[in-house]
């Protein structure tokens, strides 16, 4: 879909196709169920339509519902952000049906989230009401970030050394060989060994950013975005979910977490930007 010039991408059939092929494997992940493997999908669309030269009003009309949802849930929160968008989309001077088209959308998004959230399984709602700290269930949904903040705060500046931690090595810590490896690195290594495995990350996205901009071809360049994105996501999500800025999910931490599946993706991703940089010049 995105092979062709960036004039195309700015065509409303092109960016319903890519809501299209993004969303039914979410659908069908999420209803195995698997929230956090499905959401692994949603980053691709923004990043991708940015990428590829969508503008940025256009970008808000079609991100906003999303703030809308979280919103809904309060009266007066989702009130005053109806304002806001009534107020961007009169400053922003498009069309009427624009923006009675965006007004309506809304609303029937904040209407439905509540059914929505009711559909979630109860272990699913436990895992984001214990992230907004609205639930306290320490020796249920609590306990893996419990756990994990002090196995992140017992080690200190740098760290307890290799297989000294008490939290991995009692065992209180849980999957600490792939969801909460992050942990564990903290822990053993300390705020030092955490940063050096942040800062190497940083590096690669930063790098695969390069690649991107770098690479003449457009198909290569959003490949290029695409596979930061698929980096930066899982990194971002990881990292978060075990210092508690992010509910607990089942995402690895690429190149880092046990497991051969996520190692091969993440390699894979590592040797598409590669490849890319060496074809860089290619149209």
């Amino acid at each position: 879909l995105f092979t062709d010039c960036r004039d195309w991408l700015r065509q409303k059939y092109i960016i319903a196709l890519v809501f299209a092929v993004v969303l039914l494997p979410m659908l069908l992940i999420f209803k195995q169920p698997d929230l956090g493997t499905a959401l692994v999908f949603a980053p691709f669309i923004p990043s991708l339509l940015f990428w590829g030269g969508v503008s940025p009003m256009v970008l808000f009309s079609i991100f906003v519902p999303f703030l809308t949802m979280i919103a809904s849930f309060n009266f007066y929160t989702f009130f005053a952000l109806m304002i806001i968008i009534v107020m961007i989309l009169i400053l922003s001077k498009r069309e009427l049906w624009y923006l009675l088209v965006n007004i309506l959308l809304n609303i029937v998004v904040g209407i439905v989230t509540p059914f929505l959230w009711h559909s979630l399984h109860e272990y699913q709602q436990k895992r984001v009401l214990t992230f907004l700290g609205l639930v306290t269930d320490p020796k249920g949904a609590s306990y893996q970030l419990i756990q994990s903040k002090v196995a992140i705060g017992s080690g200190g500046l740098w760290g307890k050394g290799f297989l000294q931690g008490t939290q991995t090595q009692l065992r209180f810590l849980p999957e600490q060989h792939t969801d909460f490896i992050f942990s564990v690195i903290a822990e053993e290594a300390g705020f030092i060994g955490g940063m050096i495995v942040i800062v190497l990350f940083a590096i690669i996205i930063l790098r695969g950013i390069k690649i991107a901009a770098s690479a003449r071809s457009q198909f290569s360049s959003l490949v290029a975005i695409g596979m930061v994105t698929l980096l930066l996501y899982h990194v971002f999500v990881n990292i978060g979910m075990v210092m508690g800025i992010m509910p607990v999910t089942g995402l690895p931490l690429p190149l880092v977490s046990y497991g051969g599946s996520s190692m091969l993706v993440s390699m894979a991703a590592v040797a598409f930007l590669i490849n890319i940089s060496k074809r860089r010049y290619e149209y």
